[in-house]
Parts: structure tokens; sequence; C-alpha cells
């Protein structure tokens, strides 16, 4: 990959300058409503211009008041926590920072957000710098990116583009590749005009990996037409997941997934439940394709333990659209585990973010388990406040607490209680007896013919929804048409009185 003009990679680093706009006068921002219909009204004035829609008014007057896509921090320490979470996505983009700036003002300037003056200062920092690109922790409108471009010595990337620029790198599947391909592409195209020779090059530094930068400057139809064949090409991928998750889920096994916010610790927390060898990483977003393994709980019921990608605050609401299948575990997922740093002093804010995530998902209303990560970090004064019925506190890292989250994790679970069961299982029905094994545990079996027909009786413990699926399997007196050892029918047992409470 060729560094951008101006930039240097001898330390394996591209050389960037961030940009901090601390908004003062903005109102803080409830649910996702503002962002989205400014998402939506940047997509559909790109796509006018690209000739998939009937001409409307241009984009700028379109997305003109608009300017509410942030909630910024209104304290010092949210502030410093916000500036420290975009350097992480900087270094996770693999930037070597060589200078910063923050400016406060009331409201952001729709010409070039940060107002003339600020422009100015920032064009002779960057350039003293040596900086082969400007970072800004903020979303820039078309006219912004062009104005900031014209007037400053390098390329500017914007959030969104940053994190999309991640997600690239750690997309491994197909279905991802081509989810980031997509949500690139989505938000490229309205900021086209802006793009000047920033674009001139194919593949290029920070923001610009991904769909090459010619293709985007050349052609605004070829990229509709993109766009059309990326969504046909994802709709296949993603019926062939379906139809994986279908014959999963003829073994109706529980799923629990982990959320959190970026670096809670939920891959160490995932290994350490299941023994993988999960990535574990400091660099935000190191995991985005979904993992799932098994684990046994206490009751010996098997479950699937899922682990996804992080969240961060102001996450852009067209991501969580696009990456659909990265979160689709959390919304199949019969129980959360929501993971968090306990030793975060922003964690409540932190804790709302998420819930913001989950809230788009339409899964609040999932069970949720609270797991404090990192409690051996607090003294014990600390850990005992923090601890109430609905929370466990567990140290992922020196595997202190995994009872009783296992434990958790089980009477969160009890509304498909286990039971256990014998069957048996003609020759001919093998995709029975292998959802037993997939489902539950099977403690017993033999080998047995009867009426004929070759067969294995086995003893089994599961889910009741799980044996349901197989009553007429079962010879212990609980299916359709009992059976006698021997394999003879008899009568079908009367069902018992109901108890008076």
């Amino acid at each position: 990959m060729q560094p951008a003009a101006g930039s240097d990679r001898s330390d394996g680093g591209e050389r960037a300058f961030l940009v901090f706009p601390r908004f003062t006068g903005l109102k803080p921002q409830v649910g996702r409503t503002a962002s989205q219909a400014r998402e939506a009204r940047l997509l559909r004035g790109a796509r006018d211009q690209a000739g998939l829609l009937e001409p409307r008014q241009s984009l700028d007057a379109q997305a003109a008041g608009a300017e509410d896509r942030f909630d910024m921090g209104t304290t010092r320490l949210e502030a410093e926590d916000e500036s420290a979470e975009f350097r992480e996505l900087a270094e996770s983009a693999g930037a070597q920072i060589v200078g910063e700036m923050e400016q406060r003002r009331s409201r952001p300037d729709p010409a070039t957000l940060l107002g003339s003056g600020k422009v100015e200062e920032l064009a002779g920092a960057a350039a003293a710098a040596d900086a082969g690109i400007i970072l800004v922790d903020y979303d820039l409108s078309p006219t912004q990116l062009r104005n900031l471009e014209d007037a400053l010595p390098c390329p500017i990337v914007d959030r969104t583009q940053l994190i999309l620029d991640i997600f690239a790198r750690h997309a491994r599947t197909r279905e991802g590749q081509l989810q980031v391909e997509l949500a690139q592409l989505d938000y490229m195209l309205p900021r086209l005009t802006g793009r000047g020779s920033a674009m001139s090059q194919t593949g290029g530094g920070i923001g610009t990996r991904g769909p090459g930068e010619t293709q985007l400057e050349t052609d605004r139809r070829r990229i509709g037409r993109r766009l059309v064949i990326l969504r046909r090409e994802l709709e296949r991928v993603r019926r062939v997941r379906h139809q994986q998750r279908s014959r999963r889920e003829s073994a109706p096994v529980p799923t629990v997934a982990l959320v959190g916010y970026t670096n809670a610790g939920k891959s160490t927390l995932f290994n350490l439940l299941t023994g993988a060898g999960v990535l574990e990483s400091s660099r935000m977003f190191a995991t985005l394709d979904p993992k799932l393994r098994a684990i046994v709980l206490p009751s010996r019921r098997k479950t699937l333990l899922s682990d996804t990608v992080g969240f961060i605050r102001n996450l852009p609401h067209s991501l969580v659209t696009s990456f659909r299948a990265t979160l689709e575990e959390v919304e199949k997922a019969e129980v959360l585990l929501h993971v968090r740093d306990a030793a975060d002093p922003l964690s409540e804010e932190h804790k709302h973010e998420v819930e913001k995530v989950l809230g788009e998902l339409d899964v609040l209303g999932k069970p949720r388990i609270e797991v404090f990560n990192k409690m051996d970090l607090l003294p014990a004064s600390e850990q005992a406040a923090l601890l109430d019925g609905d929370t466990v506190g567990v140290s992922a890292l020196r595997g202190v607490g995994v009872e009783r989250l296992l434990a958790a994790i089980d009477a969160a679970l009890v509304g498909d209680p286990l039971e256990e069961a014998e069957l048996w299982v003609p020759q001919s029905a093998g995709e029975v007896l292998a959802s037993l094994e997939r489902g539950g545990t099977v403690s017993e079996r033999s080998f047995e013919a009867r009426d004929g027909a070759d067969g294995v009786l086995v003893r089994a413990t599961a889910p009741r929804s799980l044996l349901g699926r197989w009553q007429q399997y079962r010879v212990d007196g609980k299916g359709p048409v009992a059976r006698d050892r021997s394999g003879k029918r008899t009568r079908k047992p009367e069902p018992e009185p109901e108890r008076a409470e």
C-alpha cells in the first residue's frame, strides 16, 4: 500500500494531525432520530447526484441546520475521555500522531466546521508537524470537507471514515468485507465533490482502504451500480448464512451474547469461558466478525457464547444498520452479558452508549446480566458497592468469579428447563441423536433393534424445547405413543391432573 502524499511510513505509521472540535452550544442528543435523519438526507442527496433518484434540492440545502450529529462531552473528564478514545481510533488505523489541536466553540461553522481563523492556524500547525493526513473527531458535511481540503496542506479524514477504515482492516469473512465496502461507498458518495486531489490515487493511507479512490471520483453512476451489485452479493451471502443458522437452530441451543463498550474485556472473558484462542487486543474493533463457541453450564446445559464488536460513543447509525450480521447474534441471543470495565471512571456514561445501540437493535427488553470486569483493580470497599443481585463481578484476566457468572447465566435461562429423557432413535433418524448431542448431554447409549429396525437407545438430558421436537422417539412414557422396554406399543398415558396451587 502506497502512502498518501506527504506521509512518512518509515516507522510503520502514517503521520497524522488530530483535531478535536468541541461544541458547547449543542444540546445533548436524545436517541438517534436527528442523526439518522441527517444521514438519510446526505445519502438521498448523493443518490440524487448519482442518478439513482429523481432530482431534488442540493445536498447541502437538505443538510442545513442539522449539525446535531454529536452529543459532545460537557465535563472536562468526558472531553478528555473522548479525546483519548479518538487517539485510540487513530492508532488502531495505523497512525503515528504528530500533533493535536482542540477548539471549543458554541456551534460548528457551516462552511469549515472550525472557522476561518482556526483553519488557518491548523494549516500552519499541520505543515510544521509534516503531517501526511488530518483526522477530525467529527463527521464533516460535503461542503466542510471541500472547503477544508482547499485550505489545508494534506487530506482530511473524518470520524466515520476513520472507523470504516478500521473495519476494513479487521473484516475477515466475505460478508464482513462486503459490508465494509458497501458502508464506505454509501458514506463517501455524497462527499465526492469535496475530494479533489486527495482522490487521485487508488489505495493510499488512512481513510482510503477498500474501494479504489479513482473509482469514486470517475463516475457517480458507476458507483451507484456498484452499490446495487454489492447489495445483491451481500444478500446471497446472507442467505447462505441463514441456511447455516437454520441447521444450527434445528437443535435449539440457547445463545448468550457478550456486549459492551470497547476494551471492556469481552474477548478476554470469552476466552476464559470457552478456552478459545480469540485475539485479545487493546486495538478498537479487533473483534469485528462474530465468534461462537459452546460452553457447558453448571446444570449441564449446553449454550453458545458469542463475542461481538465493541461499541463506542456516537457510533454512526449507518454502521449499525450496515453491520447487521456482525450484531445479529445479539438480536438472536436469549441472554445478553453486558461487560463493563469496573475501573473505568466513566463506566455509567459508557453504559448509556451501549444501551443506545441496543435500543437501535430493539433488544433492550432481553434478559441482561451486568458483568463488572477488572474487579481486581478495585479495593474491596468499592467492589461491594458495585455488586447487587443483578450484577456479577469478575476478573477475566485472573479467572475470578467464573462460577458465579455461569450460575447467573443458568438462572437466566430457566424459562427452558432441562429434562432427562429416554429415547429410542432408529438408524434412519441420525439427525435426532446429533441434535441431542449438540443441545444436551447423552449419558447412556446402547444399540438395540426394534420391530426389525436397527436403532440406539439413549438417555439424554436436554432443554424441554429440544426434547419436545423428538417426542415421537421417547420410550419413557412421555411420548405421544408410549412403548415398553421391549418396544411394544402401550396405551398412551393419561395426562396428569393439574395440581392446585
